[in-house]
């Protein structure tokens, strides 16, 4: 059999895999910082140019509107020309977006914003795309989720430090009524995607083809990828479940300022900037702590009752007042932490040459953040800000769902784990032992080629 083109992750020596999962988890880092601002900017636009909250969830629709019409086609991109070629697009995109935010605040044009936000997000989703995509497969698919929200962990540190920003620059003295900082803010930002648009094109990525990948996982008789893109269900109910989770989280971050305020505690502004900040903080904490379990507990079951326990919190912000209100607001961002890496990592399991593509749907699922924002910001213009957090507790049991049917489905044809195993280990002792030549053989044939079967076994997890 001919060698296939590429590699795979756990084909990788331990300082290439390394450095390789170093530099693309930096990405990470950089639309987790957009994305902090976002949520923050939604409230500051609501006061600069005195418009509507409904209004003001005109930037979540072009932010992840993009995400919607932009990441299928990064997708294909990518199986054309590779990650690498795709990394540099995205970062080109996002860096120019983010220089257009300057004659956006120059001349006060909320048009702008909302078109430069859009060419951002276009950028962000091609980065998303392959650096999800790329850190899933840099190693064996049982670890893939705790991989994925460790990198993920630091968009969470970047998410908390954009509030930062803007509780001390957005909303104090003069600047609580201009668009003077932002202008600055987001040239620095345009300048740290320049900066890493250079640094990947003097490093050498691993390139992991769809090939390599399809032929590892045939080695060991996994046959979910096989068939047509259609035919891959779990990818495709992952895009619902993506898209209902996508647009809870997003439109439950965006109202937050405004939640923390209207709650009668004596929280202004800043006061509820500085607490969303913390929020976001929760947020990374739990995603950390995710990591440790996700090494002993299967995903699947995991993502199933952080659903269920995400649905009870946003029920509760949707109905108390106070401090009751505001804790529950913090329990649910704190599991929501590990939801998009692991609908991320089990839609795409397996996926062999369908992978870029399927990565490119479940990025797609983003899009979702479009669509509940100005939902929840109608209702909450007719009603109460905390009443309208009833919208995405819709989405939180949307994913709930989706978790419950992959653990059936896993139970029906693995049997039930609470443990996380290791799917290409297993099917390599299952393999190896088909694999006897003593099972047809009289006794004292199968004792003189005992030997030989250790060897074969062996030589077969080698090769694998």
């Amino acid at each position: 059999m001919a060698p296939p083109t590429g590699t795979t992750g756990t084909q990788l020596g331990r300082r290439q895999w390394a450095f390789a999962f170093a530099l693309v988890t930096s990405l990470f880092f950089t639309w987790g910082f957009a994305y902090g601002l976002l949520d923050v900017l939604n409230a500051h636009f609501q006061t600069v140019f005195g418009i509507t909250k409904l209004q003001s969830t005109l930037l979540q629709l072009a932010y992840f509107g993009a995400y919607f019409v932009w990441a299928p086609f990064a997708g294909t991109f990518m199986r054309r020309v590779g990650y690498k070629k795709g990394i540099h697009i995205g970062l080109g995109l996002y860096s120019i977006g983010a220089i257009f935010f300057w004659p956006s605040a120059k001349y006060e044009t909320y048009g702008g914003f909302v078109g430069s936000t859009f060419v951002i997000g276009c950028g962000l989703s091609t980065l998303e795309v392959a650096a999800n995509s790329y850190i899933s497969v840099l190693g064996t698919p049982q670890y893939a989720a705790a991989r994925l929200n460790f990198s993920q962990g630091f968009q969470g540190i970047a998410s908390f430090a954009g509030p930062l920003i803007a509780s001390r620059w957005f909303f104090t003295g003069a600047n609580a009524t201009s668009l003077g900082t932002v202008q600055w803010v987001y040239l620095a930002v345009a300048g740290l995607g320049i900066v890493l648009n250079i640094l990947f094109f003097f490093c050498d990525l691993p390139e992991i083809t769809e090939d390599a990948l399809a032929e590892e996982i045939d080695e060991v008789g996994i046959t979910d990828g096989q068939g047509p893109f259609w035919q891959q269900y779990r990818c495709i109910f992952g895009f619902v479940a993506q898209t209902a989770y996508v647009g809870a989280q997003v439109t439950v971050a965006s109202f937050a300022v405004n939640f923390l305020v209207d709650q009668g505690v004596g929280i202004n502004q800043s006061k509820a900037s500085q607490l969303f900040s913390l929020c976001q903080v929760t947020f990374t904490v739990g995603r950390f702590v995710g990591v440790l379990i996700l090494n002993f507990i299967d995903p699947a079951l995991l993502l199933a009752f952080y659903g269920v326990c995400c649905s009870l919190f946003c029920l509760l912000v949707s109905q108390l007042l106070g401090y009751g209100g505001v804790a529950s607001l913090f329990c649910l961002f704190f599991f929501e932490s590990i939801c998009y890496p692991c609908i991320f990592t089990l839609a795409t399991k397996n996926l062999g040459v369908h992978t870029k593509r399927g990565s490119g749907l479940i990025v797609m699922g983003v899009g979702g953040g479009a669509w509940y924002p100005p939902a929840q910001g109608a209702l909450a213009d007719k009603t109460y800000t905390r009443h309208s957090y009833l919208v995405p507790t819709s989405g939180y049991i949307a994913m709930t769902l989706y978790a419950a049917g992959l653990v059936i489905d896993q139970s029906r044809k693995n049997g039930f784990s609470f443990l996380n195993r290791d799917e290409l280990t297993a099917n390599l002792k299952r393999a190896a032992d088909n694999f006897s030549p003593t099972a047809s053989l009289p006794g004292d044939a199968k004792g003189r080629s005992s030997s030989e079967k250790k060897v074969s076994s062996d030589e077969l997890v080698r090769v694998a």
